[in-house]
């Protein structure tokens, strides 16, 4: 461990002299130049056009609309496309703007929304045959309040069923990364990654209970937040662990990100797992200057990376260096043991009946999951002790940030693998590969924002992403030293080598 830690320091120090080359990919040309440049705006700057009278809603929606039928099929993004809902809401918005009332910041820009949150009056099926035609009478808060500042749900995005894995087992099929169409997405959130990276949405919300919006944020070169527990309402989602369950915004850059946490963050006493937090305004704090942020590379997540995450990673370190304080070998306290919730019961609370009466619906992976979880009959005591030692530490972590503001550390330790290995080993009954979560989930059980960000990509052209994390409450500190990397590289402006030429490859089918 030491070994490799020494290893990576010495990389960061030899990476200071070198600039972030970006990597050149060729443009996402689609359906026509008009099209593609609607599509290309950034969450914030299709706000502002709208705000400004520049462009519509409808010409938004009807961008991202034409490029879901043409690369859709390529990438199983979506499970359900609101085609007439959407264009129905975009027409109202406009009309609405042109009399000189706008809902809120949001208002009418196409988002997504992951398919296990629910909407009203349109499907949420979590990825599953069991909810296939499960139509909500009620919004999910989250959803709610994006609606209430203006946003255009255009569609639910495909999910791994019920949120249990990577993003390889939907009953709607895989998602595809957009980078290359072979590979995995990441999960759960992999449509929602999918979705915002190959430009069929301007943003797009995912769950994240061990990783599931930074994962994806990694592998499809987005940038995702999973804010401090409690801070996002998750009434009306869809369980996993709720303990650890998060929602959190996936979008192309720092400010849109914060522009739609700013929706989405607030109290809501309808949710047993919210916190009350004064109201922040996250674009304001993400301006604020980070020379004197004093940084810290915390032990144990360094070891074991791709040689080529490694290489990203120390780079983006060394500039962090030059635009803060520094950056030091920390420690933050150790809770791998403790992410294990789920497999004591938390996750079978809520599917304990579905599964009883109708286990062939869930498909093989999440019945072996369900199943060896019933057959373990876990005991509440250990549930208990468990939960308790949990709270101990969210109470204690912010002691470990005494000389340090935030860390920074690889989001993924590997490269975004192919969904035919992952679909092999669900086939084989093999286990994931511990390294995919093994960053990501610490931060859930301490219950502290994380967010992943772009830093560069492999030598076949595969996204690597940074986390920045910070004690409970530090979305600001964290959203600004994100910003002032990415103001100083270019990785969130390469585009996916995807065209309507491009080819699906056939991948493994599930036993």
């Amino acid at each position: 461990m030491q070994i490799q830690r020494r290893h990576f320091n010495f990389l960061m120090l030899g990476a200071a002299a070198t600039s972030a080359l970006p990597v050149s990919f060729a443009s996402a040309k689609s359906v026509g130049a008009g099209v593609s440049e609607l599509a290309s705006l950034s969450l914030s700057e299709a706000a502002a056009k709208i705000r400004s009278g520049a462009i519509t809603s409808v010409q938004l929606t009807q961008a991202c609309l034409e490029r879901i039928a043409t690369y859709d099929k390529k990438l199983d993004a979506f499970i359900t496309v609101m085609h007439k809902e959407a264009m129905t809401t975009a027409q109202q918005l406009d009309a609405e703007q042109k009399a000189g009332k706008l809902r809120g910041i949001l208002h009418g820009v196409p988002v997504a929304i992951k398919d296990i949150i629910d909407t009203a009056g349109t499907r949420t099926t979590g990825g599953s045959a069991l909810f296939e035609d499960r139509v909500p009478t009620e919004d999910a808060t989250v959803v709610a309040r994006l609606r209430a500042a203006g946003a255009v749900i255009i569609g639910k995005t495909n999910t791994q069923e019920f949120a249990m894995g990577g993003g390889e087992t939907s009953y709607f099929g895989p998602s595809r990364n957009p980078w290359n169409l072979a590979h995995n997405t990441g999960g759960s959130s992999s449509g929602s990654g999918a979705a915002v990276a190959a430009h069929l949405a301007y943003g797009a919300l995912g769950t994240d209970t061990g990783g599931s919006v930074r994962m994806p944020s990694s592998y499809c070169a987005l940038v995702g937040m999973k804010a401090t527990y409690g801070l996002v309402p998750i009434k009306g989602i869809l369980p996993l662990t709720v303990s650890l369950d998060h929602c959190g915004p996936m979008t192309r850059t720092v400010e849109d990100n914060a522009l739609m946490l700013n929706v989405m963050a607030g109290y809501d006493k309808y949710d047993f797992t919210s916190v009350e937090h004064p109201k922040e305004d996250y674009v304001a704090q993400m301006s604020q200057p980070v020379s004197g942020f004093k940084l810290g590379t915390p032990a144990g997540y360094f070891d074991d990376l791709d040689p080529e995450v490694e290489k990203a990673v120390a780079t983006a370190i060394a500039l962090l260096a030059k635009l803060t304080g520094g950056v030091e070998d920390v420690s933050l306290p150790g809770v791998t043991h403790l992410g294990n919730l789920g497999g004591l019961g938390e996750t079978l609370a809520w599917h304990e009946q579905y599964f009883k009466n109708a286990p062939t619906k869930y498909m093989l992976a999440e019945r072996r999951r369900l199943q060896s979880i019933m057959d373990a009959n876990p005991k509440a005591t250990d549930y208990i002790r468990a939960k308790w030692e949990i709270e101990t530490v969210r109470r204690k972590v912010d002691d470990a940030f005494t000389n340090f503001d935030l860390v920074v550390l690889p989001t993924q330790r590997i490269l975004p693998p192919t969904l035919n290995e992952l679909i092999g080993k669900v086939n084989d009954s093999k286990t994931a590969n511990p390294r995919v979560t093994s960053n990501t989930q610490p931060f859930n059980v301490m219950g502290i924002p994380a967010l992943s960000i772009p830093c560069g990509f492999s030598k076949s052209g595969l996204p690597i992403g940074l986390m920045i994390a910070g004690p409970h409450f530090s979305e600001g500190k964290i959203f600004a030293l994100a910003k002032a990397y990415e103001n100083a590289t270019t990785w969130h402006n390469q585009l996916p080598p995807l065209s309507p030429d491009t080819k699906k490859p056939v991948v493994t089918a599930h036993s």
